[in-house]
Formats: structure tokens, sequence, C-alpha cells
């Protein structure tokens, strides 16, 4: 059970009733019968009107009807909710307010949301002006209503909203995905250039000099079979390099490297990095280098 106003609302595992009075300390309404309305959103509803009674009327009503609201009295505290609060997907606001009205107030919030998020807003006017109505269409605000307002009116324009808002957020989500993938098939394709590259290039003896004209550390013979892609990505290991610092050095993919990191530990029949740069330390010989064959 929790109280708004004068009104007091039940909940029943998960389930809203409808309110009734709430006088001297106890709910009262005529056989107090529960009517159970499921709650049907996880949305939450930014209201924002800078007459009070307004605000606290409306939420009233939405979270009677399933809804959880974030209520605001102005354009600068609704920005700040916004920011503050990922969950609001529905904007309801007032036209004309105060230092910022309403059209500005969703602009505004389109801004700060940018690609990585959506939300569908409803506009609230006292005047029916034709040109505001119009210059909020064109704003991206998706529907609009007229004050004194039919609550169950706007009921049904806020879950034609919500149904639009869960499909642009399953564009947005598949966005993402594809980002991903382009992502994965560019390390991939990183991959294959690389092995193209081994195939062509000539096996190169086990001790090269160094481009500071130093000798490399002699290479153990069970690196022989290691492309030269992969003894670079194992000499970087070795010399306790990240994948990020080897994927830099290399002009790679992070995840090119882990890919060969992964291949090099397995041709090799060795367990971990840590192995790995022990077999590539000064000192270590094919003849002492024992490794666990999996």
């Amino acid at each position: 059970m929790y109280i708004v106003g004068k009104w007091v609302y039940f909940q029943i595992n998960g389930y809203t009733t409808t309110r009734c009075e709430y006088r001297n300390g106890q709910p009262f309404g005529p056989g107090m019968e529960l009517q159970v309305n499921k709650l049907t959103s996880v949305v939450k509803v930014l209201v924002v009107d800078d007459q009070p009674l307004i605000v606290e009327e409306l939420c009233e009503f939405l979270e009677s009807s399933g809804y959880r609201c974030v209520p605001c009295q102005s354009s600068r505290q609704a920005i700040e909710q916004f920011v503050e609060n990922p969950a609001i997907g529905l904007v309801l606001c007032d036209l004309h307010m105060p230092d910022m009205d309403g059209i500005q107030l969703v602009q505004e919030l389109q801004r700060l949301s940018g690609k990585h998020r959506v939300f569908e807003a409803i506009m609230l006017t006292g005047r029916a002006d034709k040109q505001d109505v119009i210059k909020a269409l064109r704003a991206g605000i998706a529907d609009y209503y007229q004050k004194p307002i039919d609550l169950d009116e706007l009921l049904e324009g806020l879950q034609r909203q919500e149904a639009a808002l869960q499909e642009r957020q399953k564009t947005l989500q598949l966005g993402h995905l594809n980002e991903k993938l382009q992502y994965l098939s560019e390390s991939i394709d990183d991959l294959y250039q690389d092995l193209d590259k081994v195939r062509r290039a000539p096996v190169p003896s086990s001790a090269e000099p160094s481009a500071d004209g130093q000798h490399e550390v002699e290479i153990p013979a069970i690196f022989n079979q290691l492309s030269p892609r992969q003894l670079d990505v194992a000499r970087l290991v070795g010399k306790g390099q990240t994948n990020y610092q080897i994927a830099c050095e290399l002009g790679i993919t992070e995840n090119t490297v882990k890919l060969y990191v992964s291949q090099v530990l397995r041709l090799t029949h060795m367990h971990n990095r840590t192995q790995l740069a022990l077999a590539l330390s000064p000192g270590t010989s094919g003849s002492r280098l024992r490794v666990t064959a999996h």
C-alpha cells in the first residue's frame, strides 16, 4: 500500500489496485472492493508542467494505471532528471512554460540522447494554436492534447507511444549489434590478410637482428612452426606487452591479437601467457624447455 496525496493505492504481488480515498489514517471507499490492474510498463514517464497541481494529478492518474512517473515543475529540473534516470522513455510536457517551453525542452532532450537513447514525447497545451502544433510535430513531438485533458484519451495515447518506443528501442539495439558485427568482421579481415602475407613470405631464421641492430634471443625449436606474424606476437608477449600495446605496435586490432595469442598457445601446447613469456626469456633453450602436450 502507498499513499499519494489524499489517495491510497494497494499493491498485491506486483499488481496495483484502483485508488480509494484516505480518511483519518485509514483507506475509505464503498465496500473497499479491490479491482486489480496489472502493472504494464517498466518505462518511466517524465511529467513536466509549471503548475504543481497538474503535475500531481497527472502522476496520480498515471501511477494508478501502471506507470512510474518522474514529476517536474520546470524544464531545467526535467533535463536534470532525464540525464540522471535512463529509464525515462516517455515525456509528457506542457507547451507554455517559463525559461524554456515544451518544444525547446524536447529538442534539448533529443540533443542529450544522441544516437544511443530514444524517447517519445507528448505535448499538453492550453491554447490550440495551429502554428504551435505544427512546430511541435516538426520538432519530433509525437502527439498533443489540449487542456482540460481527457485522462482516458491521454492514457490511450501514452500506451500507443509506449508501443512506438519499444519498436524504436528494438531498432536501436539491432544497430548496436550491427556495429559489433562490423567490428568483428574487420578483425577477421585483418586476420585473413595476415595469413595471406604468411603464405607469401619466406620463413625467417630463428635468430634475426632487431631494428636496433641487436640480435633477438634465440627462439626454442618449438616456435619454428609459427608463422612470422604469430612469432611477432609471441615475442611481444614475451616482453610483457599487453594485447593493446601489441595491437598498436603491429597495426592490427586488439581482437586480432587475442586470436594470435590463442593460436600461439595452442600450437606450442602452452597453458598461458606466463609460460609463453618464460619460454622466450634469455637463457631458455629448446633442450631445456618442457611443455606438457594437450
